[in-house]
C-alpha cells in the first residue's frame, strides 16, 4: 500500500481468516487514500484530503493479499487496541488520521534500532515509501507475474516495468531450467 492508503484503512477493510484456518492469508481492501496535502490546499482546512485511489476510476477498489505474518500482526493489533469495524486501522492519539510526521519518526526509530550505523546513515530504506518499493521488487524477483504485481500495487504494467524491471535479478538460473524443460530444436533426421 501507499502510506496515504494505509492511513485511510478501516478495520472492516481487512478480512482476517479464522485463527484455526489452514490458510492464514488475509485480504486488504483498498478503496480510499488520504494524502497529507496541507491545510491551504484542502477545501475543508484539514491537513489530509480524502481521494479515490491513484490511477483508478472514481470509486474503484483493489484487493491485496496479506502474508500470514501480517495476519498475525493485524489480528493482535485489532485486539490490543480494541478496534471496532468502523475504526481506522492505524489511528492517531485521538482516534483520527495518523499524522505523517508520527509515521516518519516511528520509521526512523525502527531503522535506528535494527540497522548498523553505516546502513542507517545510508539511503537504504530511508523513506517509509521505500517499503513499498522493496515489496514490489521482491514480488517481481520471486517470479510473481508483473500483471499481478501491478494489480496489487495499483499501478499499470508499463509503470511497474519502467520503475522496477531493472531491479529484477537472480532469476536467470530458473529461467534457463524452464527453457530447457520446454525442449530444444528437434534433432535433424537422416534424409538418407
Amino acid at each position: 500500500m501507499r502510506p496515504e492508503e494505509a492511513v485511510a484503512m478501516r478495520v472492516q477493510d481487512v478480512t482476517l481468516p479464522g485463527p484455526d484456518a489452514g490458510d492464514q492469508w488475509c485480504e486488504l481492501l483498498i478503496h480510499t487514500a488520504t494524502p497529507e496535502v496541507g491545510k491551504q490546499w484542502t477545501d475543508t482546512g484539514e491537513i489530509h484530503e480524502e481521494r479515490d485511489l491513484k490511477g483508478r476510476a472514481e470509486g474503484e477498489t483493489r484487493t491485496v493479499p496479506g502474508h500470514p505474518a501480517l495476519t498475525r500482526i493485524l489480528r493482535q493489533h485489532i485486539e490490543d487496541e480494541r478496534l471496532k469495524p468502523g475504526d481506522l486501522l492505524f489511528q492517531g492519539e485521538t482516534g483520527g488520521i495518523l499524522a505523517g510526521s508520527v509515521i516518519r519518526r516511528a520509521w526512523r526509530s525502527a531503522r535506528k534500532a535494527v540497522l548498523p550505523p553505516h546502513v542507517f546513515e545510508s539511503p537504504t530504506g530511508k523513506r517509509v515509501y521505500d517499503n513499498r518499493h522493496t515489496r514490489l521488487t521482491k514480488w517481481l524477483n520471486d517470479g510473481i507475474p508483473p500483471a499481478q504485481v501491478a494489480e496489487w500495487a495499483g499501478n499499470s504494467v508499463p509503470v511497474l516495468l519502467a520503475t522496477y524491471a531493472r531491479c529484477v535479478e537472480g532469476q536467470l538460473p530458473d529461467l534457463k531450467k524452464r527453457l530447457e524443460a520446454a525442449g530444444d530444436l528437434p534433432e535433424p533426421t537422416d534424409a538418407g
